[in-house]
């Protein structure tokens, strides 16, 4: 496509096969010729609205941005489709590599990886950012982290390390007492009582599980199968957050200790029919401190703030309360006809007060 931002691909050949393999949030493409020549790899990232779709080539969707025609008469083309452009493809068969062990095909190098790096700064931060940390849950986003916490009534904004180092006790406690339980009865505990891991790996599962049944946007009823399966992210009366990297955070009951300051939670209603759509298309309903705080004097009635002021007044926590404060005392003064002089008070101070009442100074 002349709008796609990804590399040109230096591959062509009249007959080709191509398959794909998946780690975490990455996909690999192999085009491998029938006849001589050879192969090509492509490592795909799909950012928020990436897609592949098969469709007649007559047909191309909007923002097809590479296309893989076949031999057919009227020919049909595989297609990367992607509106926002968050996605990409790179030249090579390389997995990045900053990237760990996918929480789906590798499930027991990811689970070690975890719990053998607590002590990594990336764990001082709050769970529901932990999780979307590509070094250590390959494959977790937005609605995933939203769907694992949830199920486990873990505060989104609760510590990290506090969270996971808990999972190694418990681990090292369950081998002291079971130190010869088959694989058969660990498959069983897991599915009983999962923790946080596990279910990193099972969640996803669920959604392999559905397949195409449930994302399809330009099927509602494709798209409704998805919204049913889920049971916190996007869902009527959660409440949600932004997170320290800009990224919503979709949760019931406290945020948990390390939620940001100046952030408000308000519930969202879901009118959108597309998941990368829906955020836009919501309406929320906020209740913040701010619509709690007393009215202002009658003579200066407040101005509606929009949301974006009321942000700005939680971010200045520190002058807010200021604010608050006078206009505390500005209401709970009581009104009087003349007010009151100083009984003791030195000989400026009358004078002030006499002219401020129109009388003649001395």
């Amino acid at each position: 496509s002349a709008v796609g931002r990804g590399p040109e691909v230096p591959f062509s050949s009249e007959a080709y096969r191509i398959s794909a393999t998946s780690r975490g949030k990455e996909l690999r493409l192999t085009l491998a010729p029938l006849g001589p020549g050879e192969p090509q790899d492509l490592v795909f990232l799909f950012g928020m609205s990436g897609s592949f779709r098969l469709c007649p080539a007559a047909q191309l969707p909007r923002h097809a941005h590479l296309r893989f025609l076949t031999r057919e008469s009227p020919p049909r083309a595989l297609c990367f489709v992607d509106v926002r452009r968050f996605g990409s493809w790179r030249l090579g068969d390389a997995w990045q590599l900053a990237r760990g062990p996918c929480v789906l095909s590798e499930y027991q190098a990811f689970r070690e990886n975890v719990l053998k790096n607590l002590e990594d700064k990336a764990f001082d931060k709050p769970i529901c950012e932990a999780l979307l940390n590509q070094r250590f849950f390959n494959g977790i986003g937005n609605y995933l982290r939203a769907e694992i916490l949830y199920r486990l009534k873990i505060p989104p904004f609760e510590k990290a390390r506090t969270v996971l180092e808990a999972l190694k006790d418990q681990e090292q406690a369950r081998r002291k007492k079971n130190p010869s339980l088959t694989l058969s009865k660990k498959l069983k505990l897991m599915r009983e009582n999962p923790d946080l891991l596990e279910l990193c790996h099972t969640v996803p599962m669920e959604v392999i599980a559905a397949d195409k049944k449930l994302f399809d946007p330009d099927h509602s009823d494709n798209y409704a199968a998805f919204k049913n399966w889920l049971q916190c992210y996007l869902v009527p009366g959660m409440s949600s957050l932004r997170d320290r990297s800009g990224r919503t955070i979709w949760f019931q009951g406290e945020p948990g200790p390390m939620a940001p300051k100046g952030e408000f939670s308000h519930h969202l209603l879901l009118q959108a029919h597309c998941c990368c759509e829906a955020q836009a298309l919501m309406s929320p309903q906020v209740t913040t401190r701010a619509s709690k705080r007393r009215p202002r004097a009658a003579a200066k009635p407040p101005k509606p703030a929009t949301e974006e002021e009321e942000e700005k007044e939680e971010v200045a926590d520190g002058l807010r309360k200021g604010r608050v404060l006078r206009r505390r005392k500005a209401t709970a003064a009581p009104a009087s006809s003349e007010p009151e002089a100083p009984v003791k008070a030195k000989r400026s101070r009358r004078t002030t007060a006499r002219r401020g009442r129109g009388e003649p100074g001395v």
